[in-house]
This record gives structure tokens, C-alpha cells and sequence, in this order.
């Protein structure tokens, strides 16, 4: 039914400074830069090893336009929608209805790159928030030569940059609903759950085409689950962790654009490298991470 974790969107009001934000964070070039015609939107898309991200704005008119000015104008710039990617649409529908969901019919979509002219076509259905537990979620099935979103090229030494998405980081206060829903209703594989006493915190892997779903739930019910949202006790998208060849070379690069970095220091996973980005660019907490060497 799924296949992978598509792509992240990311709601702006400036997408021209979303931009720059992003090109210093990942290292990249965006691939496409373009609009959505019938949804009243503009996009930069930077594409990774595994996924893509997408700057979203409004522009003009438009539902998606309009949701994105309501977002905006409650919560400012950040993690806005999560799109999860499947090789027939119609098939996907009909499997989710059958495990008690509601999706849409399929809709279609055209997208358009300002620098080549080139069009993209795909199909969208979304999911209402009564079935995501308030995260904005839809499901997309490219009808388009994937060469058209050719992975972002880098402006820096291979080892420094973005190479793909490790994890993306959710909140919720009711983990077993969390994993009725997205191991039960979507079908996403649970592959880890494991409670972090000394952190407060239980912590749900899901692994979708090689990315992760981490959920974290607080341990306490009077702990914070997550500023910055204008329901800080509903589920929520929060962070994003990125992966790198090389964590001390990253971090010299982003301390040089301009960017804060931590130190590097070891992660929770054995042999990982990790430090953390100041000041949540494009309003998100960002992780990142050199993975184990083999």
C-alpha cells in the first residue's frame, strides 16, 4: 500500500529567505522551483537519497493556499505536512477504507518548474486529521519520470552535506493509539519500542522504504510535549535528524554559512556521531546525524 516516506513539507511565508535557510542546512541546490497552479502555492524542492523536501508558500488562491495562510498565521513557518508515497493510488484507498479510514478520491495535481518549463503530474489523497490524530498527512502517487526531480546537487565536499533523512521526529501523549494508526491502519512496520526511563520519554520506531517515524511520548502526563504548536497537547510533527558522512566536517560547514551549531558528541546509537542545529531553521528542531560505520 505504502512505500516510502515521499517527501516532508515545510510551510513558509518567505520563500525566498526558506530557501537560503535550506540550502545552508543541507548543503544542496534545490532541484525544482516552481508553483502549483490550482492549489494557489510556490515551491522549492530540495531532493535527498530517500526523500525530499519541499518549501511551500501561498500565493495566490486556492485551498491549499488558504489552509497555508491559516497555519501560518497561528503557528508561523515550520513542519508543516508529511507526505507518504504509493505506486497506485486507487489501490491505497481502497485498502485504507477497508481498515477503517477515510481518505479522499484521488486527486490530481500539476506542478510547474519556473527555470525549465518542465510539468509534473501526480495524484494526492488526503487524509482527514480525525483519522491522522491531527497530523497533516496525504498520500501521493508520482505520474511523472522521477528524472525530473533529479537529487540536489551539492556545494560542498561530499562528506559535509545532507546525504538523505535519518528520522523524522513526531509527538504524541497516547503511544498505543499512535501505533493502532500507523502500524494497524497504514500498514507501517513498528521495528523498535523501547521506554527511556532516564530520558521520561517511550520512543516508537517505524521504518517506511528506509526512513524512520520516530514517535516520542512523554513518560509523565504534566511533561511538555512540544512548544511552538498552537496545540502543544495534540499529536504533532516536530524535527527532522539528517543523515552525513562525516558529523565534525558538517558542522564546519554549517558554523561557516552562518548557521550554530553544537559540538559533536556521541549519539543514544552506539557508534553514531551527532550535534544539533541552533535556532530550529525553517522553524524546526534539526538533528544531525553520522551514522555507525560497518
Amino acid at each position: 500500500m505504502l512505500t516510502q516516506i515521499d517527501h516532508l513539507i515545510v510551510a513558509t511565508d518567505d520563500l525566498d529567505e526558506a530557501q537560503r535557510q535550506c540550502v545552508a542546512l543541507l548543503g544542496r541546490t534545490p532541484c525544482w522551483t516552481g508553483s502549483h497552479p490550482s492549489f494557489g502555492t510556490r515551491n522549492v524542492i530540495f531532493r535527498l537519497e530517500n526523500t525530499y523536501i519541499e518549501l511551500l508558500a501561498p500565493e495566490g488562491e486556492g485551498p491549499v493556499a488558504d489552509a497555508l495562510r491559516a497555519y501560518l498565521a497561528e503557528s508561523g513557518p515550520g513542519f508543516y505536512a508529511l507526505a507518504l508515497g504509493t505506486e497506485d493510488a486507487d489501490a491505497a484507498v481502497a485498502e485504507m477504507r477497508k481498515r477503517g479510514l477515510s481518505p479522499s478520491e484521488p486527486v490530481e495535481g500539476l506542478a510547474h518548474d519556473d527555470p525549465s518549463g518542465a510539468f509534473r503530474r501526480f495524484r494526492n489523497v488526503w487524509l482527514p486529521g480525525e483519522d491522522t490524530r491531527g497530523i497533516r498527512m496525504f498520500v501521493i502517487e508520482h505520474l511523472s519520470e522521477p528524472e525530473l526531480l533529479p537529487l540536489s546537487l551539492p556545494v560542498g565536499a561530499p562528506d559535509a552535506v545532507v546525504k538523505r533523512v535519518d528520522h523524522v521526529v513526531m509527538m504524541t501523549r497516547e503511544p498505543e493509539e499512535a501505533i493502532d494508526f500507523y502500524e494497524g491502519k497504514l500498514g507501517i512496520r513498528l521495528a523498535l519500542d523501547r521506554t527511556f526511563e532516564k530520558r521520561g520519554l517511550r520512543l516508537l520506531f517505524f521504518r517506511l522504504g528506509g526512513t524512520t517515524l520516530e514517535i516520542s511520548s512523554p513518560l509523565r502526563s504534566d511533561a511538555e510535549l512540544g512548544a511552538g504548536q498552537a496545540n502543544p497537547e495534540s499529536d504533532h510533527l516536530w524535527g527532522v535528524a539528517y543523515s552525513v558522512g562525516d558529523a565534525e566536517a558538517a558542522r564546519a560547514r554549517v558554523l561557516e554559512v552562518g548557521l550554530k551549531a553544537s559540538p559533536v558528541r556521541d549519539g543514544h546509537k552506539p557508534g553514531t556521531r551527532v550535534f544539533s542545529i541552533g535556532g530550529s531553521p525553517l522553524g524546526i528542531p534539526t538533528l544531525v546525524i553520522e551514522p555507525a560505520s560497518n
